[in-house]
């Protein structure tokens, strides 16, 4: 089995990529050959007895992806993308990234499909950015996508795309609506969401946070290790069972700031949430309040996607997976 992970230095490509290597199978396959490409340059997994590229490359390059899919992975994982923040103030970049890119890589797969027959599983990490505001809570499968920023529209773009492209056989895609990811490890990104990962991250190894939101606006979460699991199932998943909507909004938990904020004094005491420091950003909260409080995802239970059910374990997750894993 030929893994291919485009967008294989983020997190959840690192991620993805650590979980293959300990040994994750695919279409119940161990995974052979693993190739890792991103705009900087993948590191080489260590402990991975199988063959392994590591490629520093712009999907978005005239010719990229040609290569990419030369010695024929049996899945791609698109992962590739810049974040919702950076894609609204960079407008031209936005598109080049996540529509050009994977237009490119869509169409390098139907060139190879009229060649040869090459029919790969795609699983591209799409988002909950696809729909906007006015919302229901919680938000039914069958919602229509109305994004109402830049990020948003593209992946909407690219969600029709993979059926168009799946529905003509050139390859088997399936769509993956990924909740707001926390709590994200490392430093802070450009995503206009972070905060929402910053007031646990840093509280939690006893550095100060700041939140520019109320603490009544709700949002939709899931962990990184729920993101991965997504990854694999969507892999391995029958896309007969998936049927002609192939993009799927993700299970997660739904909770308000607030709600958080107790999370994280439950599993962390008082001490920790002491370190949160409130910096209103009218801004930010107006962005925020169009955003999407929560999805019934009951297709996507169905078919077998799992996530957490409540806060806690989400900050349980963070700590065994970062803090006791480093430790």
């Amino acid at each position: 089995m030929h893994a291919l992970i485009v967008g294989a230095a983020g997190m959840v490509g690192r991620k993805l990529t650590d979980r293959i290597v300990r040994g994750a199978p695919l279409q119940g396959k161990a995974v052979g050959h693993l190739s890792l490409v991103d705009v900087i340059a993948p590191e080489t997994p260590e402990g991975y007895s199988g063959t392994t590229d590591c490629l520093q490359a712009d999907l978005s390059e005239a010719g990229t992806a040609e290569k990419l899919i030369a010695a024929r992975p049996d899945v791609i994982f698109h992962l590739a993308a810049i974040v919702s923040g950076e894609a609204e103030k960079d407008f031209e970049k936005g598109y080049r990234i996540n529509l050009d890119g994977s237009r490119a890589l869509f169409e390098a797969i139907r060139h190879a499909n009229l060649a040869d027959g090459y029919r790969p599983r795609v699983v591209f990490a799409s988002s909950i950015a696809v729909v906007g505001a006015p919302l229901p809570y919680p938000i039914p499968d069958e919602f229509h996508a109305t994004p109402l920023t830049s990020y948003g529209t593209q992946k909407a773009i690219c969600e029709l795309l993979l059926s168009d492209y799946s529905r003509h056989g050139f390859f088997d895609g399936i769509g993956i609506r990924l909740p707001t990811i926390c709590i994200r490890p490392g430093k802070p990104n450009a995503a206009a969401s972070g905060f929402f990962s910053n007031i646990l991250r840093e509280p939690l190894v006893g550095q100060e946070a700041v939140l520019p939101v109320p603490e009544t606006i709700r949002h939709w979460h899931t962990s990184p290790r729920s993101a991965v699991g997504f990854m694999l199932h969507a892999a391995d998943i029958d896309l007969d069972e998936v049927g002609p909507r192939r993009n799927l909004s993700m299970p997660g938990v739904s909770a308000t700031v607030g709600e958080q904020i107790e999370a994280l004094r439950r599993v962390a005491g008082q001490k920790a949430v002491a370190l949160i420091r409130r910096e209103p950003d009218a801004m930010i909260t107006k962005m925020c309040e169009s955003w999407a409080a929560g999805f019934d995802a009951t297709r996507a239970r169905q078919l077998g996607f799992t996530s957490e059910d409540s806060f806690d374990a989400i900050i349980q997750a963070h700590i065994e997976d970062e803090l006791e894993g480093a430790a």
